[in-house]
Order: C-alpha cells, then sequence, then structure tokens
C-alpha cells in the first residue's frame, strides 16, 4: 500500500501527517511504528490521521498515534500541524476549525502571523478522571519511585500528565525518572511526565518524558499541564511562556472551568509517499 504523507513539526516535536478522507487509511500498530522508525520508515514522534467528520458540529476527526503504535487522545503541537495541514490542503479555508479528538472537541485559530491557537479545553484535576489512583484531590501528591519521594502535580489535558519542579531542567533526570513516572501504577493508562523549572512567575523552562515516545522537542499538552500544575500551586500568572528544547508556546489559562489556550507555530518540512 502507498500512501501519500506530509512531515510536519511544531518546534522540533515532529509529525507524519495522512489525510485519510481522499486515501482510504487502515494502519496497524505494526505499520504505524515501522513509519515511526527513524532508521527503517520516515521517524516521526507522533503519526497524526486527518479524517472526515461523521457530525455536522465539527469539521474534522483528528487521531494520533504515538511512535509504539498506540493510539493516544491528544497531542497540542500535532494539532496546530493538524490546522496547517488542512488548510495547505485544501481541505477548509476556515480559520476556526473545530476537531473531534478521542477526548471531545478542539477549536484550531489561525493567526494572521501563521501561528496556530489551539482552545485545549479545561483541564481535568479529578484523579479518578485523569486517570490517577488517589483518594481525594489534591494540588501536590507524593510519588514514590524506587524509594524516593516525589511531588507531582497530576492533571489531564485530554491526556494523562503528571508534572514535578525542579532546580534546573537542565540537570534533571528526564530519562530515567521519566520512565519511572510514565509505568507508574497509581497512572493505569500511563501518563506523561514534565519537569519543570519556574524562572518567575510567567517565565518556565520544560522537558517533556512522553508516554509511548519518550523526550521530546516539545510537547504540547504538556506545556498546559505544567502552566496550570503551576498556577494551583501558586508558583505562575494567567500568562506563561513556556521554553522547550524546541522553542516555545505562548499559554493562557483564567482558572478553573476555563479553557487552556495555546499559541505556537506548526512547519512543515517535506510531502512524500511511503510503501507499508
Amino acid at each position: 500500500m502507498e500512501i501519500n504523507f506530509t512531515k510536519m513539526h511544531g518546534l522540533g516535536n515532529d509529525f507524519v501527517v495522512i489525510d485519510a478522507i481522499s486515501q482510504d487509511i487502515d494502519l496497524s500498530e505494526e505499520q504505524v511504528r515501522f513509519i515511526a522508525d527513524r532508521h527503517f520508515g520516515i521517524g516521526c514522534d507522533q503519526l497524526l490521521l486527518v479524517e472526515a467528520a461523521e457530525s455536522d458540529d465539527v469539521d474534522f476527526i483528528y487521531r494520533i498515534f504515538n511512535a509504539d503504535g498506540g493510539e493516544v487522545e491528544q497531542c497540542g503541537n500535532g494539532a496546530r500541524c493538524f490546522a496547517v495541514f488542512v488548510r495547505e490542503k485544501g481541505l477548509t479555508d476556515k480559520e476556526l476549525i473545530r476537531v473531534e479528538t478521542s477526548s471531545g472537541v478542539i477549536e484550531l485559530q489561525i493567526q494572521e502571523d501563521g501561528q496556530v491557537t489551539v482552545n485545549m479545553g479545561v483541564p481535568e484535576f479529578n484523579p479518578w478522571n485523569i486517570p490517577f489512583h488517589a483518594d481525594t484531590r489534591l494540588d501536590e501528591y507524593a510519588l514514590d519511585i524506587d524509594g524516593t519521594v516525589l511531588k507531582i502535580g497530576a492533571v489531564s489535558m485530554g491526556n494523562p500528565h503528571a508534572v514535578t519542579i525542579v532546580d534546573n531542567v537542565d540537570t534533571a533526570k528526564v530519562e530515567i525518572l521519566g520512565a519511572a513516572i510514565e509505568s507508574h501504577p497509581l497512572f493505569p493508562n500511563r501518563v506523561n511526565a514534565g519537569f519543570m523549572q519556574v524562572l518567575n512567575d510567567s517565565h518556565i523552562r520544560l522537558r517533556v518524558y512522553e508516554r509511548g515516545a519518550g523526550e521530546t522537542l516539545a510537547c504540547g499538552t504538556g506545556a498546559c499541564a505544567a502552566m496550570v500544575v503551576g498556577c494551583i500551586q501558586g508558583h505562575l500568572s494567567e500568562q506563561v511562556q513556556v521554553d522547550l528544547a524546541g522553542g516555545s508556546l505562548q499559554i493562557s489559562w483564567q482558572g478553573e472551568a476555563s479553557p487552556v489556550m495555546m499559541t505556537g507555530p506548526a512547519t512543515t518540512v517535506y510531502e512524500g509517499i511511503v510503501t507499508v
């Protein structure tokens, strides 16, 4: 099977984006892993599928697959690439695009400067909805990692996140601790692990060990998760610049029951055909 694809990235978080409207696409986990493989396939952190809407209140369906082949609920950097992709491919001429994900509907707004603002929805802090095994909702939890206790904030941005504050992201043990947090038994669906350094109340640095992908150059939902955890713990204001290895995102949040707004770039790299 030959598939037309587009390679894109959002701050270095890279994607293979596939139009599944004009092509008949049905990929197995093994085929997704092959496409994502950086040695034998194309290489990407996630594979994104653009599918036709099944209801009148949305424009498209947005599906996300991690490099390990598993389908996940949400990807913020991918959402910005999704918006640019459907415009560049002539699939829509709208500037405000509504897309359905497995975790709900999100809105993508293309700005005049080409950046994309994504309404990421209202963050979910109730542990049973993250999901996270805890008796009650807290702003901060103690997580035992092989006898070492980490303090984390837990939130879902359509996908689960655990955020811990570190003194310096450059020296944080992201590979070791990230892998341990990702598969921690208190997170039954695994979790994305964020490591946040607070520079001031409107500026943070962040590294994220993503579920099913490992550490990436940028994570949009991770940036949103870190920002809201920092807010509820009293460290951050309503407008925050998040610096990741691949670049910066602007995140705003007005507090409980309000959606998180994320603004950043999306870049098309090249187009091609892959045989799977």
